[in-house]
Parts: C-alpha cells; structure tokens; sequence
C-alpha cells in the first residue's frame, strides 16, 4: 500500500503552547518528545520538555548526566531555547502545601505528617496530578513558548488526562468537607456509626494511624480552595485549543489497539488527536508489489526492474537465482512495510483529519542530540534550520 500524503508537524510546533505526546509503551514515544522539543527551539521557540518516565532515556538524549524537578537547559545550534525536566511527584506536592498553607507552621505540620508522606508516595494517580501541576506551573510561571509532555504508557497517559477531574471531586466529596471541619463542629456532625468505624480502623491499623489521619485534615483546613482552584485551571488548560494531543504508535497490532483505545478515551472527554506520529515505520523500498519480488526470487520470470537493479557496474548481468536469498528477504520486508501501512491507513481514518507523520526505522538508536535531529526533520518534513549540511539518518 502507497504512502498517503506527506504531512508534518510544522503547524502545531510553531502554533501550539502546549504539546502531550501519549503512546503505549516501547512506541518511542520520548524520543519523539525531545524531538519535538528540539524541533520548537529550531523554529527559535523558548521549549521545555517534561518528562514523567523515570528511565534515563531523555536524559541521555539530551546529553545530560542527570534531569530533576527544575529545568535544565540543553545547549546547541538553535534560534530558541530548548529545557528539560523530570518529574519529582514529591517535590512538585510539596511546593503545592507550601504554595497554598497559611502559614510556614501550617506547611511545615502537613510535610511533616506520616500520612501526608504515605500519601505522596503512594496514592494511585499522585504521580498523574502532579505532573499537570508541573505542565501548569512551567506553562504560566516558567515562561515557556512551548512545554512538550512525554506521558506514561498510554492507559497510564488516561490517568493523566483525569487528573484534575478527580482531584476536584474529592475536594467536593462530602465526607472529606466533612472532615475539613473545625474539631467542635466536626465532632458534632459525626455520626455514631463514623465513630464506630474509627474505633475499628483504630484497633485493626493501631490509634497512630487515626491519629495521623486527623491531624492531616486538621492541618489541611483552608488550603482546600487553593487546591480545587488549580484543580479547575489545569483541566481548563487541557482544554484549552494552545493545547496538543500527539498520539505516538508503533506499526504493530498492539500498538494500534491501544492507540484506539486513548483516541476513544479522549474522544469522550471532547479532546480530539491533533497529529499521530507512526514511529519506525519499515521501508516499503518503491512501488514494486510483493508478488512480483517473490516471483523472481524463484527465477520464475524474466528480467524485471528488481534484476535489472541487481546488476553491478561494467560486469556482465547477474543470474538473479543466485541473489535468491537477499530477494526473499526483500519479499519479507514488502510484507511487513505493507502490513503496516494497513495498520496506519486504519487508525488514520479514526483521527482524521488529524494529520499522520512518519518516522522511519533509522541506520541507529537516537542516543544524542543529532540522532533527535534526524527524528525532528521527519517530524517537521524536511530540513532544520540549523543544518549546515547532510547528516546521516539515526535512530
């Protein structure tokens, strides 16, 4: 199956404010964030990339020996500015409690709590929240043109988009109101079966944890606004149409699953894909179909544009059955090269019209600053700014 038409992301990377890149996992997906990042300071874009994996793998692309919670910036031949940053959860919870506490005693009460530790390293979809904070926090306070996000596997990516939903929710959730109360009034609205279920929770996981438990909420009190506003900002930023959705697949059949699955998953919450990247695509190495490589690897047939290509200057034509071997191993790359081309033809008509982009299999593994070049001129469809003259493509 032919290619279909050549499209790039040139028109988000210069228009856009925020880009999320979502993908399943071993889809490249970081790779192509940094590219994108890369691609944003060509295009002379003050650009940070976030990353909430916690492999090194940006890191070593970038060329950097370690990434943290503040960014850093990555020095190269570019009109813009390119940052990166890696999440610390923790970190980014603890800015909050001190961003949003009346005081420094308050805040200092609360980081010292054993639940709100507990909490931090351990509650589902902590990790989630705190990186839209981060997205947030460097969007409106860093002074960014661009953030790029690189998300966790895809059903992981869906926490993410949930994030602010959820922790709005609790916030509004009438026992936890309930428990924000001042002690005197708090006391008198639990009911004797609440009291019931302390004294159980205190005899099954000990008094201390109870305990724990009330002196966070106590210490929480008034804080509870500041947080349900950000809440709202950051849900109100995904939304907003400065932002971007790349959906980042593999031409593999689970790949392309999962890649259905997060446009359907978006789809319900009104985000819609605004690019999909279809990363180390197989070569389909011209228009000459399957059969008719199949067909003269057996020596079936007589010469053909494949034999003709086969014959090697100033000799004498070649018999095509002795390159029989590299022939069938061209045959099996036409039928891998047009497989995916269905799998990419299918889930283009589920985005549509967002546009597809196609990274193909490169000569190495993109482990530095030039091999992300090479991954950001087949992002944006041609040439850098920055190029001087040919690089060789990497991967």
């Amino acid at each position: 199956m032919a290619p279909g038409p050549c499209s790039d992301l040139s028109a988000l990377v210069t228009g856009k404010t925020v880009i999320v890149c979502c993908g399943s996992g071993g889809t490249g997906k970081t790779t192509v964030s940094a590219a994108i990042g890369l691609a944003g300071a060509e295009q002379g874009r003050k650009t940070c990339v976030v990353t909430i994996d916690p492999a090194r793998r940006l890191a070593d692309a970038l060329g950097l020996e370690k990434l943290d919670n503040t960014p850093r910036l990555i020095a190269g031949d570019w009109s813009g500015e390119l940052s990166a940053v890696m999440l610390d959860a923790k970190g980014t919870f603890d800015d909050l409690i001190v961003r949003y506490s009346q005081s420094s005693e308050q805040a200092d009460r609360i980081l010292q709590n054993r639940l709100y530790r507990n909490l931090t390293s351990a509650l589902s979809g902590t990790q989630e929240y705190m990186a839209m904070e981060k997205l947030y926090e460097l969007h409106s306070e860093g002074g960014f043109d661009l953030v790029v996000v690189d998300t966790p596997p895809t059903r992981h990516a869906l926490d993410f988009v949930d994030a602010p939903r959820r922790l709005y929710s609790f916030l509004e959730n009438r026992v936890f109101r309930l428990l924000l109360m001042p002690t005197r009034a708090y006391m008198k609205a639990m009911t004797l079966a609440a009291n019931a279920l302390l004294r159980t929770i205190s005899r099954v996981a000990g008094s201390e944890i109870v305990e724990d438990a009330m002196a966070f909420f106590r210490a929480f009190e008034g804080m509870e606004e500041g947080f349900r506003d950000r809440a709202r900002r950051v849900e109100d930023l995904l939304a907003d149409p400065g932002t971007a959705f790349v959906l980042v697949v593999a031409p593999r059949g689970d790949s392309i699953d999962e890649a259905r699955f997060f446009a359907r998953r978006l789809a319900e919450s009104s985000i819609a894909v605004s690019a999909m990247v279809v990363n180390r695509l197989f070569s389909s190495f011209g228009p000459e179909p399957a059969t008719a490589v199949r067909s003269t690897a057996q020596g079936n047939d007589g010469p053909s544009p494949t034999q003709t290509r086969l014959v090697a200057p100033d000799s004498a034509p070649a018999d095509p059955r002795a390159y029989g071997e590299l022939l069938r191993n061209l045959d099996e790359f036409l039928c891998v090269a047009s497989r995916e081309e269905r799998y990419v033809a299918d889930l283009a008509g589920q985005v549509q019209p967002a546009p597809v982009v196609r990274v193909p299999f490169l000569s190495e593994d993109v482990h530095d600053i030039e091999g992300l070049q090479a991954v950001a001129r087949h992002l944006l469809g041609g040439q850098l700014i920055s190029d001087r003259g040919s690089h060789p493509d990497r991967q």
